[in-house]
């Protein structure tokens, strides 16, 4: 293929720049740079290119105008998706690129050209390569880590290393956090180094199955992006997971995955499923190992997603073994989960009923709203009125939302009639969902728990109680996803021939709360505010560069019910005298106090007995605080935390607190009769 500007050739890394001790020999990559070849994009490469391009800029929701300005935009992410924490390419690259390539992209997009894409891809292969080289050098002998050394944690917004010097300064500072984090896990330097030589020798490896959809895929996502977090385009690979419900997922286990930074982080759990039931993993883990029944746990640090849950799906009943990094640091742990699949009744709502100071009050969990929640949860809601349940919890927790219709039926349960959710779509028109039926199922008290993970349909219905005043909500402000996005293959009906290219997801409305308020970066605000235990600053829409704005149309006709608002004060402060001496609370407080000031810190540490002393207090208090609580519920102590049985929970302290509330509000209804 021909390169526009300026080519870049691959060349060998020279070493001789490094220093070795005469006592000790270099590590060198297994692979030579002259085996890192760019491959050429297809013709089904250019197709997609010019559909994906067609498609977004004349149907998107948000009407964006394709120029130099925008184009700049575009080059800006792509730099992004290939260099997050900029430390592979150098400041004169980037120059390079700017000058040459930043306002050409709109050009090339609509020509269907993917000559910039390709050259500065083919440019940070290079600059990896050097990059994993020179951290495989460093490898010869153990660093000393009793230095005061630090490394920058966040680097999304540094500058670029203005040379080679400065290039591989970053890379020290990164080999020696990578030790730190091994011997943190009771590692010592010859598994250490042995773990890291096949690291980074595999990081160069895959360099060399890089293939042309990988590139496309990543460079029109930066386009894709850039109009907003919810638009994606899907390479044919990408796309047939997504089509067999994979994609993103570990098939099999039932968990969502991102990728960060070449980490495997767990986004969330299915209810029901192999990984939640196991109690062994959580939301924000990260997964660094995999392995099969028998047979060596592979380091999965770098890969590329797809190839991820490549490794970790498989037939129902097999065993899949997952090296684990908790999500709030200390040692990994291995764990072996049977694979199988996620079965509806798993995910479906489930009603318990809890006695609570004298009351009966009842727990309706809902984790997604998928065909036939409504229907599930009028029969739970006769079963309620059976048993004489005093008051109802609707728990939305980590619930990331589903059908539309099922939010609309289920918000109709608890009202009479009226609209229940606006919608605008890309020319403006205002659509109103309705409440189908004149039926209230459930007229009771009623509480509506939420969290950051609460999204999508989650806000649609607790907007809709919040707004007729038909019920009290608690808990963390939820995610602010207000757009809805619809799924189109790029091949079309006459493409007899055509082999797959894909297929693009695309943000086409908005929603919109019956008092006119978009659900969009806002979200939901609860009427009594828990502590924020999901960090709203690392999770939610408005931490997008480029979220849709908030903003609102004229509200619907609508009658509420009775101020139930009146009695918010009243709850805070019963709420916030309770939380203030119980003792998980007080313990959890803490916890989001150190958690809140490590966050604020721009470096870490290199020093070894620092982190082992940052890493001993963690420990510590997690001890003392699980101590705390078995004395109080009468067990056993423990000596230290490797103790603690592999099926431990925790307990909801924040259901039972919500519990608390629903029998103040209960009471307050009773004497004031609001």
């Amino acid at each position: 293929m021909r390169f526009i500007g300026k080519g870049y050739c691959l060349t060998t890394l020279i070493l001789s720049s490094f220093f070795i001790s005469p006592f000790t020999i270099a590590e060198l990559p297994k692979i030579k740079s002259e085996e890192i070849i760019i491959p050429k994009p297809t013709e089904d490469n250019f197709s997609a290119t010019k559909r994906v391009t067609n498609r977004l800029v004349q149907s998107h929701y948000r009407k964006i105008k394709l120029d130099d300005e925008f184009s700049k935009k575009i080059f800006y992410r792509y730099l992004k998706f290939l260099d997050f924490s900029r430390n592979t390419f150098l400041q004169t690259d980037i120059d390079n690129f700017e000058s040459t390539f930043s306002q050409q992209i709109d050009d090339e997009l609509n020509n269907g050209s993917l000559d910039i894409a390709f050259n500065i891809y083919e440019l940070m292969m290079k600059r990896r390569y050097e990059r994993y080289s020179y951290a495989l050098s460093l490898l010869d002998r153990e660093p000393d880590l009793n230095k005061d050394d630090m490394v920058e944690i966040d680097r999304e917004n540094a500058a670029w290393p203005k040379d080679q010097e400065e290039a591989n300064k970053l890379w020290e500072q990164r080999v020696k956090n990578d030790i730190i984090n091994l011997k943190l896990k009771d590692k010592k330097w010859p598994e250490i180094k042995k773990k890291l030589l096949k690291r980074y020798n595999l990081a160069i490896r895959r360099l060399t199955q890089t293939q042309a959809d990988d590139i496309v895929q990543i460079y029109l996502n930066s386009f894709a992006r850039e109009i907003d977090p919810h638009t994606s385009y899907l390479s044919p690979r990408t796309a047939k997971s997504f089509n067999e419900s994979m994609n993103l997922s570990l098939e099999g286990i039932g968990a969502t995955l991102q990728s960060e930074d070449g980490e495997t982080i767990i986004k969330s759990l299915v209810p029901g499923a192999p990984a939640a039931k196991s109690k062994k993993i959580k939301a924000g883990d990260k997964i660094i190992g995999v392995g099969q029944v028998k047979g060596e746990i592979e380091d999965i640090i770098g890969w590329r997603l797809e190839d991820v849950v490549d490794k970790i799906k498989g037939k129902k009943g097999t065993k899949v073994r997952l090296e684990i990094e908790p999500a709030k640091g200390g040692k990994s742990k291995l764990i072996t989960l049977v694979r199988d699949k996620v079965r509806l009744e798993d995910q479906a709502a489930k009603l318990t009923i809890n006695k609570v100071s004298g009351k009966n009050i009842a727990v309706i969990k809902i984790p997604s709203f998928y065909i036939g929640l409504t229907n599930d949860t009028r029969k739970l809601l006769k079963e309620i009125k059976d048993k004489k349940a005093d008051g109802l919890i609707i728990d939305l927790r980590n619930d990331g939302g589903g059908s539309l219709p099922e939010a609309i039926e289920l918000s109709g349960l608890f009202i009479s009639d009226g609209p229940v959710v606006q919608v605008r779509d890309a020319y403006q028109r205002i659509r109103v969902h309705e409440d189908p039926d004149n039926e209230q199922v459930y007229s009771g008290p009623l509480v509506v728990m939420i969290n950051r993970f609460s999204a999508s349909a989650s806000e649609i219905f607790s907007a809709a109680i919040q707004d007729y005043n038909r019920g009290i909500i608690i808990g963390q402000n939820t995610f602010g996803k207000g757009t809805v996005q619809q799924s189109r293959s790029l091949n079309f009906v006459y493409d007899l021939n055509q082999s797959p290219l894909g297929l693009i997801q695309y943000t086409i409305q908005k929603f919109y709360r019956v008092n006119g308020g978009s659900t969009q970066l806002k979200g939901v605000v609860p009427d009594i505010k828990f502590p924020d235990v999901i960090d709203i600053k690392e999770n939610g829409e408005e931490k997008e560069d480029n979220a849709l704005p908030w903003d609102k149309i004229p509200p619907a006709k609508y009658s509420q019910f009775s101020p139930i608002n009146e009695a918010v004060p009243y709850l805070i402060e019963k709420h916030l005298a309770r939380i203030a001496k119980d003792p998980e609370f007080v313990a959890l407080s803490e916890t989001l106090k150190i958690r809140d000031e490590r966050r604020d810190r721009k470096f870490l540490s290199l020093n070894l007995n620092a982190r082992q002393s940052e890493s001993k207090l963690d420990d510590t208090k997690r001890l003392k605080d699980l101590n705390e609580r078995f004395k109080r519920e009468g067990k056993k102590l423990i000596k230290k935390l490797d103790d603690l049985p592999k099926d431990y929970e925790d307990p909801d302290f924040f259901l039972k607190e919500a519990e608390r509330i629903t029998i103040d509000f209960i009471n307050l209804k009773n004497n004031r009769k609001l």
